[in-house]
């Protein structure tokens, strides 16, 4: 358990920053070990609540689009932001900005924008659910990226059942 600690706070020995900033920043923050935990697991489980009641709301008719695209949207900023108690949000920008995650993380924001613009400026329900859907696989490859050769799994499966 204090291995992962050291992980995820950036104080792992092996860490390349040097003792740089995101080092200072952790050692700067006023939260305990076990207040990160509480706040990763209440941002997290609300991030999915969040996406869940937003897909259950989405077959109400007349408002069920714009309230579904807001629903997830808030939902997956959440589930997000919810890593930033573990490892503080310096170094999960960095990690998100990582040539790893980089494209990832792009793409996810930019459907992310563009989700909340199909529903409520285009009003066009069809490229709402294509952007959620393209969020959902963006934000899956990001988290994939986090696990030892998952990518390299996802992919070799892919291309044996095609």
């Amino acid at each position: 358990m204090d291995k992962l600690k050291r992980v995820l706070s950036g104080q792992d020995e092996g860490s390349t920053d040097g003792g740089g900033i995101l080092e200072r920043a952790n050692q700067a923050s006023s939260l305990a070990w076990g207040t990160r935990m509480k706040g990763f697991i209440i941002c997290f489980v609300l991030g999915t609540f969040c996406s869940i009641l937003g897909t259950c709301l989405l077959w109400i008719p007349g408002f069920g689009l714009p309230v579904f695209a807001v629903l997830y949207s808030v939902g997956n900023i959440s589930a997000l932001a919810s890593t930033m108690f573990l490892m503080g949000p310096l170094k999960q920008v960095k990690n998100m900005c990582a040539k790893e995650r980089a494209l990832a993380t792009i793409i996810m924001l930019v459907c992310l924008v563009l989700t909340l613009c199909a529903a409520f400026w285009w009003k066009n329900k069809g490229l709402a659910l294509l952007f959620c859907i393209l969020q959902f696989l963006a934000f899956t490859w990001y988290g994939l990226s986090y696990i030892p050769f998952a990518r390299d799994a996802v992919i070799k499966l892919f291309s044996l059942c095609t």
